[in-house]
């Protein structure tokens, strides 16, 4: 997401009333609901790399990023929170010194990273944000300068980009990226040229590396605060953008390209205090403008709030712990989607496929309950809502940076929603399966359990705080109940037994339990797995 370029310029529409599930039903939870996991119709296909991750520019080259939480900040920005009134005055990435930090680069190299990570895979690695659209590459083997060229805001070194190539090696992950965009790769008429971008893919093929796709630049409807010229406009963005398909396609022609990339529209702009921030422009118009750009690939980015950092948007693009659970909260995510992929995608790209490139719980590094077990319920809520849609792949944003990262920063001990992860990838499969009805407080999703034919995992997420549900179950499965002690909690239980790493940074036994077929109950805020071996369903051949 944005660095110090979102404090001020983005909101969060709450979603009116609320959304249940496709399929939702009327009947009382003490009723129960019957499942019947061998009759499942498939309903869509997602990619084998569903499930992907980001690894910020910012993290590479060690920039400024979001400054990690204390109780007294929280309790300033929880503060300040009533009484803050968006502004549009916040400048580029770097400023703002009061909700960042300066990082190291991160050490992509680090067994436990890598383990993790691996383990996660196939994946797409994406390295972009907004640090990627004003940074140097400095393709020389000389030390880099102390500070980077009149243009650009960072420097990436060849070193850098050989450990994030390397990385991806090591953890079957397949590189997705963006270019420069800023005032250095610019010529005199003030179009882009791929100065930047030529070195970057030639470096990146000279080491045995692959980029997969791209996206001309990160989040192109927030230009000024993201490093483009003052003023530009969306019919600047389809001249360059030109110029960026021509370049890929002569010089990559196996690289997708990926965009618009866009953020905000379907759920923060509409909300902000003091309405569309200066500098923003509708993704309609760049669709719209000539010549049209062509995508392979739709791309949008989605934060369903903005977090305690960002108090400067108004008290309407916060969210709190309390909501975390709720059904409006919840839907945001068909909220953006009908948006950009219904409003935008249908209309302009029909049939493309589409990809969500940055995602969490909220903006600006993610609310202080991101790394705990609460965040989960979101987490695999959405991973089902999109898949059910037919999205082709969900990057999560981040693997190992702020709150909401995967995994911890300085330690990269596993989080939450690391070990929700790991299950999704181990028991959810590329078909996507009709699970069923559904009901507010019950949310089911279902799909084919991976390398097992004819078998059906479904996922049922319970997020009442009070009230259990009953599911009826036809045959016997292997039940995986993740729960916490409490829900902002960071560790994680499975089945009971917490979920840590053993030596050598060795995964636990993720180890179901066997469950007869009958009547189940599922204990409020408890997320649970049922792998199905006996299903035999006909789509999951």
């Amino acid at each position: 997401m944005k660095l110090a370029s979102l404090a001020g310029s983005l909101a969060v529409v709450l979603v009116g009333g609320m959304a249940a599930p496709a399929g939702a039903a009327a009947a009382p939870a003490s009723a129960g609901i019957t499942v019947s996991p061998s009759t499942m119709p498939r309903i869509a296909t997602v990619d084998p790399r569903y499930q992907s991750y980001n690894v910020e520019m910012a993290e590479v080259i060690g920039g400024n990023f979001w400054k990690p939480y204390t109780p007294a900040s929280v309790a300033a920005m929880q503060a300040s929170a009533c009484h803050a009134s968006a502004s549009a005055d916040v400048g580029v990435a770097g400023q703002n010194q009061t909700m960042f930090q300066k990082r190291a680069p991160i050490d992509l190299s680090n067994p436990r990273l890598r383990a993790l990570a691996k383990a996660l895979g196939p994946a797409y690695m994406r390295v972009s944000g907004t640090w990627a659209n004003s940074v140097w590459f400095d393709d020389s083997s000389q030390p880099p300068p102390e500070k980077a060229p009149k243009g650009f805001n960072g420097v990436l070194t060849r070193a850098e980009w050989k450990g994030v190539v390397d990385f991806a090696h090591a953890v079957d992950a397949r590189l997705v990226t963006s270019f420069a965009i800023s005032a250095g790769v610019r010529n005199a008429q003030g179009v882009w040229t791929p100065v930047q971008a030529r070195k970057l893919i030639d470096y990146t093929r000279s080491i045995g590396g692959h980029i997969a796709a791209a996206e001309f630049f990160n989040e192109p409807d927030m230009p000024e605060y993201g490093g483009a010229p003052q003023g530009y406009d969306a019919q600047d963005y389809a001249r360059d953008f030109a110029v960026f398909r021509k370049f890929t396609k002569a010089s990559v022609p196996d690289m997708l390209i990926v965009g618009p990339g866009s953020v905000g529209e379907g759920v923060l702009m509409p909300r902000m205090s003091g309405g569309l921030a200066k500098g923003v422009m509708k993704t309609v118009d760049m669709l719209t403008a000539t010549p049209k750009p062509v995508f392979d690939v739709f791309s949008y980015h989605f934060y369903g709030a903005a977090s305690l950092r960002c108090t400067s948007m108004g008290q309407g693009a916060q969210t709190t712990a309390a909501d975390a659970l709720s059904e409006a909260w919840l839907a945001r995510t068909d909220a953006s989607y009908d948006f950009y992929v219904k409003g935008l995608r249908d209309k302009y790209e029909p049939g493309k496929p589409v990809w969500i490139t940055e995602t969490a719980d909220a903006a600006c590094g993610g609310n202080p309950w991101a790394k705990t077990f609460l965040d989960s319920f979101r987490y695999l809520d959405q991973l089902g809502r999109l898949a059910q849609r037919g999205v082709a792949v969900v990057f999560h944003n981040t693997l190992a940076s702020s709150e909401y990262g995967l995994l911890d920063s300085d330690t990269f001990e596993p989080r939450p929603n690391y070990w929700a992860a790991l299950l999704w990838h181990r028991l959810m499969g590329t078909t996507v399966l009709d699970a069923g009805p559904s009901r507010p407080g019950l949310h089911l999703y279902a799909q084919c359990t991976p390398e097992h034919p004819g078998d059906v995992t479904l996922l049922a997420i319970d997020n009442s705080r009070d009230q259990p549900a009953t599911l009826n179950l036809p045959e016997t499965s292997t039940r995986y109940t993740l729960s916490a002690p409490q829900l902002e909690s960071t560790t994680v239980l499975l089945n009971g037994k917490q979920l840590a790493l053993g030596e050598d940074n060795a995964l636990p036994a993720l180890t179901g339990v066997p469950t007869p077929a009958g009547r189940v109950k599922l204990a409020p805020t408890t997320i649970s797995f049922f792998a199905f071996a006996d299903a035999h369903n006909p789509q999951c051949h």
